[in-house]
């Protein structure tokens, strides 16, 4: 019988276990919590947390919530939300994450005519809906990888800055920096990466090679989870992207000895070990056959 394994640098990153932790709370005194979005990019644990009691709504629907409690996910909000909730008399609890304020913030105190910001990230992934929203004056590119840099119509009088998702690979966002910083020499290369999401890649990597099979345990829409099962993948070809148990194909796993498990900072813990003990599981019955 295999040896099944779970990678102790996966699972929630603190801004989701913040932002769970204050749903958990909230619904604990209370039989419903409307949540702006899917709390996080995992449907296993959205659907966990909807039969607490949990209720995903959409910005179209905040009109129509007047007097009631809406959560604010880690990935933060543009302005204008906020602007919505006073206007409506709606009371928000914001789970927005640390490092995402943080670089909010960053954006608002450059936010001039004068400047123009690359921003290494997915189009319509909620946190950079929310960054772009907090710019008026600046000209702002948004960009997925280092060839759309060479694309940009970059004015070289403009003072440009480099910035990113918090949660993309260290890897792609030097890149991205180096193809920019050819262009404009002088660019300011603003690191906002966040670390605690970062540095799982040497681990992961390491994790994977250690392995004879990995199954990457994380949601459909976790860009997260696609960007951490790629390093997987490159360390170890026998890698495989699940969203649960049911998905494993047995024929993955036939002749390994060290099956590992891993999962993007959207998958909760919980998946991870349902995922550890369907695979014990089957191979209990097969050894009792």
């Amino acid at each position: 019988m295999p040896t099944v394994t779970i990678s102790s640098n996966s699972g929630f990153c603190f801004g989701v276990v913040y932002a769970v932790e204050m749903a958990e709370s909230y619904l604990a005194h209370h039989p419903y919590l409307y949540c702006l979005g899917d709390i996080v990019h995992n449907d296993e644990e959205v659907q966990r947390l909807k039969q607490k009691g949990l209720r995903i709504i959409s910005h179209s629907d905040l009109p129509n919530l007047a007097g009631e409690t809406v959560l604010i996910r880690a990935h933060g909000e543009p302005p204008e939300t906020y602007e919505l909730a006073l206007r409506y008399g709606i009371r928000l609890l914001d789970a927005s994450c640390p490092v995402v304020l943080k670089l909010q913030n960053r954006l608002r105190e450059i936010d001039r005519p004068d400047v123009q910001i690359v921003l290494l990230g997915k189009l319509g992934h909620p946190e950079i809906i929310g960054l772009v929203g907090q710019l008026e004056k600046a000209k702002l590119f948004v960009v997925s990888s280092p060839e759309e840099v060479d694309t940009l119509p970059l004015e070289p009088r403009k003072v440009t800055y480099l910035f990113s998702q918090t949660t993309k690979s260290p890897a792609l966002f030097a890149a991205v920096a180096e193809r920019l910083l050819q262009r404009c020499p002088d660019s300011i290369i603003a690191d906002t990466l966040c670390r605690q999401v970062s540095n799982r890649e040497p681990h992961l990597e390491a994790f994977a090679r250690s392995q004879d099979v990995v199954l990457f345990v994380a949601g459909k829409k976790s860009s997260n989870g696609k960007s951490l099962f790629s390093v997987c993948q490159a360390a170890n070809p026998r890698s495989y992207y699940i969203s649960s148990p049911e998905e494993i194909v047995w024929a993955w796993l036939e002749g390994a000895e060290k099956i590992g498990i891993a999962g993007a900072t959207s998958t909760p813990q919980w998946l991870m070990e349902k995922v550890k003990s369907h695979i014990e599981a089957h191979f209990a019955t097969m050894v009792a056959q």
